[in-house]
Formats: structure tokens, C-alpha cells, sequence
């Protein structure tokens, strides 16, 4: 048996199997997908060696445990949470030794929602439309971690950083400020309620997930009746279900949907949006 595989020990609230994700499949009904920092996500990489697309654990809140087979090099970046080795202290942040048959925790955030570790070598389970991460909303991709659960892991192809190495983390933001730019779908609701949109402050809900970033505000008044036929969706877009409330898409977001699109979120916002807590203020400002 390879001693190239980690074992689940402790699976966490919901950890997945995610990398750059499997874009260019809308037109299947298949979302993007991927990690939802996806910076983090790369740092994490460079630190143990990997390139950017290799495929790393993405945690949620509560972290998680495992048990590698063989030594190898790991680290854990993103949201900031304690680590230990075999109940021992250590790095965040940076790469780590870690030895065949120790326990590496990666413990509850102290600040954001997203955790990422990576392995030298990449977590190797089988790619689905050329891509390991895991989909909520399809279900492609292997399914979140559960205890117990062995997954491979793939050779390293390049050394890892310094263990000193020094990298910037953003800090999870204390205020969520998305840019957005308005429209296809603005003529949809009054002029008062796009200027409470882009002027009033909104909270993350609990009931936020991969698939969408949920809040809590101001409730979007429609200027006109009606249901949209069902039309493409696109990364960030800020849909308006019938509650009012606007919910920005995220990586597992559905394809199409017939409630209307508000405003689309810059893509540069989003690894934020990742990261911002339930009841974390958010402020939509608008854009050209």
C-alpha cells in the first residue's frame, strides 16, 4: 500500500477537495466550481512546492484533522486558526515536516470562514472534466470529507519554501466591500430600491454556503411584476429572489436562474467574500 495517502481523522463542518476549478462548462449546466479563495488557496501551494492548480483541502470554520502514511510537507494558510503536530504546536502560514503516522489538527478560525491545506504532491483523487474539486450543487467532484476517508496523494515536483518563508495574509475583513456594477437586470426594481442597494449596509447570513453569499438588509423593492424565463448566470452576480434580499453568486452557483440580477460583483472581490463571517457588514458600491 502507497505511503502516498493522508487519512481522515476529525472531517470538520465541511471540508472539500478543491483546486482552480472546471470553467468552460456553463454551457453543460456545470458550474466553475473551486477553491472560493482561490489566493489563499495558491499560496498555500507555492509554500509546499506545488503550482497554483494543484488540488488542496478547503475547511470551514471548525478545520480538521489527518493522519499522512508517509512523511510529508504541508501548509496551512487562509483563514488564521491554531495548528498543531500531535498535539504540538505549529507553524500557520508556512510549510511543515510532517511525519508518517502524526496527527496534523487544523484547528477552529480565529477570523474568516475558509481554511486551505496543502500537501507537497497535491490530494490525487481522480479529476472529473479535467478538474479534483468538489461541486455542491452537481455533486461532481469526490464528496465532502467524511472520518475515515483515505485520500492519495501525488509526487512533489518542486521543493518547498523555507520554513522562515515570510508571506502577507490579508486579514478577514471586518467590513465586506464588493464593488459592483449594475444591471442586466436593474430596470427591475425601483430607483429607491437600487439606491438603498448601493447605499445601506447589509450583513452575511448563516444561511450563506458555496453556492451563494446570502444577507441580510434592506429588502429590494420590484418595479415591475413577474418572473424572468430562466436565463445564464455568471460568477458574482447579485441575484434578487423574492425575499429582496440580494444573494452574490459564488463557485458552485447554479448556471441559470430566473430571479433578476441586480448588479454583478468584480471577481477580484469575491476571495473576500470567502472569508467574511456571518453578521460581517457589507457595503455594495457601485461602480463603471
Amino acid at each position: 500500500m502507497t505511503d502516498r495517502a493522508l487519512s481522515v481523522v476529525r472531517a470538520g463542518a465541511l471540508t472539500t477537495v478543491q483546486d482552480l476549478g472546471r470553467p468552460g462548462y456553463a454551457h453543460l449546466g456545470v458550474p466553475r466550481s473551486g477553491a472560493l479563495d482561490p489566493r489563499a488557496a495558491a499560496v498555500v501551494n507555492r509554500l509546499v512546492g506545488n503550482p497554483e492548480s494543484a488540488a488542496v483541502l478547503e475547511t470551514t470554520l471548525t478545520g480538521c484533522a489527518i493522519r499522512p502514511r508517509g512523511p510529508v510537507t504541508v501548509a496551512v494558510g487562509g483563514a488564521p486558526c491554531p495548528v498543531t503536530v500531535d498535539g504540538r504546536p505549529a507553524a500557520w502560514g508556512a510549510p511543515v515536516r510532517v511525519a508518517a503516522g502524526a496527527l496534523l489538527e487544523a484547528g477552529w478560525t480565529t477570523g474568516g470562514v475558509r481554511g486551505y491545506i496543502a500537501f507537497a504532491g497535491g490530494v490525487a483523487v481522480e479529476p472529473v472534466l479535467g478538474s479534483r474539486s468538489t461541486d455542491l450543487l452537481s455533486g461532481l467532484g469526490p464528496p465532502p470529507l467524511a472520518d475515515g476517508v483515505v485520500l492519495p496523494l501525488g509526487r512533489p515536483v518542486g521543493p518547498a519554501a523555507r520554513a522562515d518563508a515570510c508571506v502577507p495574509w490579508p486579514a478577514p475583513p471586518a467590513e465586506l466591500v464588493l464593488r459592483v456594477r449594475l444591471g442586466p437586470r436593474a430596470d427591475w426594481f425601483t430607483d429607491a430600491a437600487l439606491r438603498a442597494f448601493t447605499s445601506g449596509v447589509y450583513r452575511v447570513s448563516a444561511m450563506s454556503n458555496r453556492i451563494g453569499l446570502r444577507t441580510e438588509g434592506p429588502a429590494l423593492e420590484r418595479a415591475r411584476d413577474g418572473e424572468l424565463p430562466s436565463e445564464g448566470m455568471v460568477l458574482g452576480a447579485v441575484q434578487v429572489p423574492p425575499d429582496g434580499r440580494p444573494v452574490v453568486f459564488l463557485a458552485d452557483h447554479p448556471t441559470t436562474g430566473g430571479y433578476p440580477v441586480a448588479a454583478v460583483v468584480d471577481e477580484r472581490d469575491l476571495p473576500a467574500a470567502a472569508q467574511a463571517a456571518p453578521g460581517t457588514p457589507v457595503r455594495f458600491i457601485p461602480v463603471r
